[in-house]
């Protein structure tokens, strides 16, 4: 923990932007139970993996606020900031699937950049005078790029040079961050994290579509070789981080959150089937491992992620709790037990692309 007791501070009224997706909405989780004295509103458009059944059966939700709405608006953002008294923005809200980026970017500019810069100026509004508050800013390590194999992890001070479009915008709104820093004084706090996994995951990311299609007894998509490489953290892990930072990071920081678990794509995925086959047996062919098909690799693939998370581990006292193995059975765990999850995940696909059942 941090030596300077005076550093602390516990978040009293916290925007959380994104907070009805997979990562914000186990932030919510995380704030409303961290502290009795938390109030919490969650600002999500609800966009295709923004779900209001993430939000379901939230402890302590007197605390909690709901707002529909785009982090675009830069006056809806500056009103709530002004009507809650929020003293700490949370921003998750990013598109956020590589693929996605590189069939459309366009999208990624427009939320992750401006939609970033939007939630600037209106902290910058509200905030006048305040020095009570925080603007803290999550990131992704696919903004450092490429990792060579043989390379040390990543740290805070590892040069940008993102891959893919969606990369490419989070690099561009990190920067905007730190500029407001600079130039304007806003106090900010900022966090590049290694990949997510855990409840709740839009079912398009590699393990709950695997999860998912291995449960249906449809194929498993694997990018080339799967000898990609990545750091795998546990979303509440991340979410505690993050926490940590609120309460004892240091203005105009970057804190890198990792795992400390990584692993090629082909590994992770076997590991995956094999408890998948003892959990799930009479749910898709066992092994599953039968259903993994190779497919064409995605347009400039990053081989290797790996996160050196010293930093926030050394200052702030935080480091991983949930093993890579403990982290994929609780989670296959959740998948199986939560089925009306996934059919409201599939409801509001119909319902947005006018899909019949």
């Amino acid at each position: 923990m941090s030596t300077d007791a005076r550093a602390e501070r516990t978040p009293q009224s916290v925007l959380v932007t994104g907070g009805a997706g997979f990562i914000g909405s186990a932030f919510v989780r995380h704030a409303l139970a961290a502290s009795p004295e938390t109030r919490v509103v969650t600002l999500d458009a609800l966009t295709y993996a923004g779900l209001r059944a993430n939000l379901d059966g939230l402890a302590h939700a007197d605390r909690h606020t709901f707002v529909e709405g785009d982090i675009r608006d830069t006056a809806l953002v500056a009103r709530l900031l002004r009507e809650h008294d929020v003293d700490t923005l949370v921003h998750f809200a990013a598109e956020s699937h590589v693929d996605r980026s590189i069939d459309g970017p366009q999208a990624f500019v427009e939320t992750n950049v401006l939609g970033t810069q939007s939630l600037l100026d209106a902290a910058r509004a509200a905030w006048t005078g305040r020095d009570d508050v925080r603007f803290h800013h999550v990131s992704t390590d696919e903004v450092y790029g490429d990792l060579p194999p043989d390379a040390a992890p990543f740290t805070e001070d590892t040069p940008y040079a993102p891959s893919s479009p969606y990369a490419a915008s989070k690099a561009g709104s990190d920067h905007l961050v730190r500029a407001a820093f600079r130039t304007h004084g806003l106090p900010v706090t900022l966090s590049n994290c290694s990949n997510n996994y855990g409840p709740r995951q839009y079912p398009e990311k590699l393990i709950p579509v695997a999860i998912t299609r291995a449960l249906a007894g449809e194929p498993i998509p694997v990018y080339g070789d799967g000898r990609q490489r990545r750091d795998w953290l546990h979303v509440d892990d991340h979410c505690a981080a993050v926490w940590r930072v609120l309460e004892a990071g240091q203005p105009g920081r970057t804190y890198n959150v990792g795992g400390d678990a990584e692993v090629e794509n082909r590994v992770l995925l076997a590991d995956l089937c094999e408890t998948l086959d003892r959990l799930a047996p009479d749910r898709g062919p066992v092994p599953h491992a039968a259903l993994l098909t190779p497919v064409p690799d995605r347009p400039g693939h990053d081989r290797r992620y790996a996160i050196d998370s010293r930093r926030l581990q050394t200052e702030l006292g935080w480091a991983p709790s949930v093993s890579l193995a403990q982290g994929l059975e609780a989670t296959v765990r959740w998948y199986l037990a939560n089925d009306s999850w996934l059919a409201a995940v599939a409801d509001e696909r119909r319902q947005r692309d006018g899909v019949e059942a």
